[in-house]
Formats: structure tokens, C-alpha cells, sequence
């Protein structure tokens, strides 16, 4: 690495220092720390517009309300996200974004478990459940769309019940692709009709209600003893506890 040296001008007010080498080096150096402290102001913002949302909804909600939850300057929030409506589709976007989860070993108990934990999740996840309350209201009254995390999950789902298919767990005409698309918009409408009375605690026993309901029709005999509905959020965070095979994504996408 080659040193840096600095000089003085001196102008009418003060003495500026200026490079006089070595400036590939220390630019590239700058761009990092500048990019570093981007995303954690980008983060910052996202979480205090979470707790926001969650708090007093999306018409309620304030852009001086994040601000002050955020502390940063309204110049820094609006280069992130130029409008209340970017940053509800910000918070959307993330809130697929919110969990690390096990995938392995891949099945039907596993995606069982991913269902249950997004669901006990959803009472201290304030991401996860400011984004649930947002898909639920905003994208109807606002027109704001955000589909990444409905694919993303649709796409999860089905990795899933392929091998649960492949271990011979589903019965002969069960499409993997095709049902995972079933789950997510079943799980996605449960989800928000949960938001839309404010009864989001209640969401775990209306999952496995669900699950029950789908089970017997995907499930071969033989496998439905053995799958596990009435795990408490302990056991199912035992069960999700990060190892190889690890879905994690970070906030700051």
C-alpha cells in the first residue's frame, strides 16, 4: 500500500490540506467507509420506519415520526427513500429479510416449522410484522406493489416440497411448485386478515389450523403421525437453529 502524503495551501481563511500521493489507494479506502455508513443509515431508517408503521399504520404514520425513531437528517432519509411510499415499500420489501432460517434437513416437517416460527415470530419481529401490516393495508388503499418477498418465499416453499417429494413424504399427485404457491397465498391471506383485526398474536394456532386442513390432502399416510404441529416457539427455535443449509439475508438489500 502506498502512503498517502498531504501538503498545506493556505488560503485567505485557513490552511487546507490537499494529496499529493498515493490517492488510488486512500479514495478507494473513503468509498468503502462511505458505502459502509450508508447501509447503516439505510438500516437505521428502516427500522425506526418499522416501528412506525407497526405502531400508528401507514396513514397515521409521520415522516417526522421516523425521523426522530431514526436520528438522522431529513436530507439523509430522503436520499435512501424519497417518499413515505418508498419507505413503506422499503420496510415490504425487508420483511422477507427479517429471519435466519434452517433449511435443512429439507421436507415437510422443515417447512412445517419455517411456517410456525414466521408465525410466533410475528409477535416480537417488528420488520416481519410492520411489513405484514403494510402488504395487508397499503398495497390495497396506496397501490404501492412489492412482490419480491411473496416469489421469494413461493420459491422457498417449493424447494421445500420438492424434497419432500423426493423422500416420498407427498402423495403421488401433489404438484411441488403448484402447492407452495397454495401456501403462501393461504398463509399470506390468514396473515392478513390477522392484520386487519389486529389479532396477529392469535396467528400461530390459525397456521396449524391451516396445516391441519392441508395435511391429510398432500401427505401420505404414513408420514402424517410422525409431522409435528403443536411445537411451542422454544422447541421450533431449537429446531431452526442456524447450521449448513441456512436461509440469511440481511436488511440492508
Amino acid at each position: 500500500m502506498r502512503n498517502a502524503a498531504f501538503g498545506v495551501k493556505r488560503g485567505r481563511h485557513a490552511a487546507v490540506p490537499f494529496l499529493v500521493g498515493g490517492t488510488d489507494t486512500l479514495w478507494r479506502e473513503v468509498s468503502v467507509a462511505q458505502q459502509e455508513r450508508a447501509i447503516r443509515t439505510r438500516n437505521a431508517i428502516l427500522a425506526a420506519a418499522a416501528e412506525v408503521f407497526d405502531e400508528y399504520h401507514y396513514e397515521a404514520a409521520s415522516i417526522t415520526d421516523i425521523l426522530n425513531r431514526a436520528g438522522v437528517t431529513k436530507g439523509a432519509l430522503y436520499f435512501h427513500f424519497p417518499s413515505k411510499e418508498a419507505l413503506a415499500q422499503g420496510v415490504m420489501a425487508a420483511q422477507a429479510r427479517a429471519l435466519e432460517l434452517r433449511l435443512e434437513p429439507a421436507g415437510l416437517q422443515t417447512l412445517i416449522d419455517i411456517n410456525l416460527r414466521i408465525a410466533h415470530e410475528m409477535r416480537t419481529n417488528t420488520l416481519l410484522r410492520a411489513g405484514v401490516r403494510l402488504s395487508a393495508a397499503v398495497q390495497r388503499s396506496v397501490g404501492i406493489s412489492e412482490l419480491a418477498p411473496f416469489r421469494l418465499w413461493t420459491e422457498l416453499f417449493s424447494s421445500q416440497l420438492t424434497a419432500a417429494k423426493e423422500k416420498g413424504e407427498l402423495l403421488q399427485h401433489v404438484d411441488p411448485q403448484q402447492l407452495a404457491r397454495l401456501i403462501v397465498s393461504s398463509y399470506t391471506g390468514v396473515q392478513q386478515v390477522c392484520a386487519l383485526f389486529d389479532t396477529l398474536a392469535e396467528l400461530p394456532e390459525q397456521i396449524t389450523a391451516l396445516w391441519r386442513v392441508i395435511l391429510p390432502g398432500i401427505a401420505v399416510p404414513g408420514v402424517l403421525p410422525h409431522l409435528r404441529l403443536d411445537s411451542t416457539h422454544a422447541e421450533l427455535m431449537e429446531r431452526q437453529r442456524l447450521l449448513p443449509g441456512t436461509f440469511e439475508v440481511e436488511t440492508d438489500g
